[in-house]
């Protein structure tokens, strides 16, 4: 099987049953498979829809395994992302909400807290045991963040601004990596200042949304930012670039709007905006039609 081609050709959702089988071998055989098919391997087996616990227990030996790859240990580790950011979140109170099990969930987060302190252990993996680890964060993590925040090393920088998404209490460095020249960094800034309100953050985070100099990616981070900054305030930033005709752009704002509206539960104030569209397009044909580096 191609696994570049299934993971960068085809989407998750018409993945063929029993992928499981197939993927085993290929993460367990670090000598005879080509380096870029086991690679996508690992992402596959990461990914939301496929993890479950025997594809973890696959993915932990790859990055407990220093005859690995910088590379393959860094994928490994980041692909546990948003199984431990579910467990996190639900808690386990319904063990089905998320693919693996408890026992896994630990695990994992104990090997990624151990390796990542392994001073043996190579500067990108550690970087991306930080990006993926934090999504369940523990006590440990806030100091090292800190720490890779304060370090003077933009690479180790662009991390700990990742994962101010995913953790309170660093407003006065959010604030601060917003002015930064990195556009990395500045995307991530943008993305945690609105991951925990950060108000403060509003008039640039505003201006870089409006504005048609906005590079795209970073313009559609601060779309997205918008509805949890000031809900009520992005109103009508948000339904001016629904009519963006960037249709990426126009999508990104028509979903910040929604959010902003669940937000306030002002629906009546959206179905304003809506009647007004209405309004104007009548008798006119409609032409409009989330690991960091």
């Amino acid at each position: 099987m191609d696994w570049k081609v299934l993971l960068e050709e085809v989407g998750p959702w018409e993945w063929p049953q029993g992928l499981e089988r197939k993927l085993l071998p290929v993460l367990r055989d670090k000598d005879s498979v080509v380096p870029v098919q086991r690679l996508a391997a690992v992402s596959v087996a990461g990914d939301y829809t496929q993890i479950n616990d025997s594809l973890a227990d696959a993915l932990i030996a790859i990055v407990e395994n220093p005859a690995e790859s910088e590379e393959i240990r860094a994928a490994a580790a980041i692909s546990f992302g948003p199984a431990l950011e579910q467990g996190s979140i639900e808690e386990f109170i319904d063990p089905d909400e998320v693919p693996i099990s408890e026992e896994m969930f630990d695990r994992i987060k104990a090997v990624l807290k151990r390796v990542y302190l392994d001073e043996g252990t190579p500067k990108l993996v550690k970087r991306r045991v930080m990006e993926g680890s934090i999504r369940a964060p523990e006590d440990w993590h806030r100091e090292e963040v800190r720490k890779a925040y304060a370090s003077g090393d933009e690479e180790w920088k662009l991390t700990a601004v990742f994962c101010m998404n995913h953790l309170r209490g660093f407003d006065t460095e959010v604030l601060e990596a917003l002015k930064s020249k990195d556009p990395g960094i500045h995307i991530e800034a943008v993305r945690a200042a609105g991951s925990f309100e950060l108000d403060a953050a509003w008039p640039h985070i505003a201006e870089l949304a409006r504005s048609d100099r906005t590079e795209k990616e970073l313009r559609i981070a601060a779309i997205e930012a918008l509805s949890t900054l000031r809900p009520k305030d992005s109103l009508e930033i948000l339904h001016e670039l629904s009519d963006h005709k960037d249709e990426d752009i126009a999508e990104a704002a028509d979903e910040a709007r929604i959010m902003a509206v669940g937000f306030l539960d002002i629906g009546e104030d959206d179905d304003d905006f809506d009647e007004e569209d209405d309004e104007e397009d009548d008798g006119e044909d409609d032409d409009k039609s989330r690991r960091v580096n």
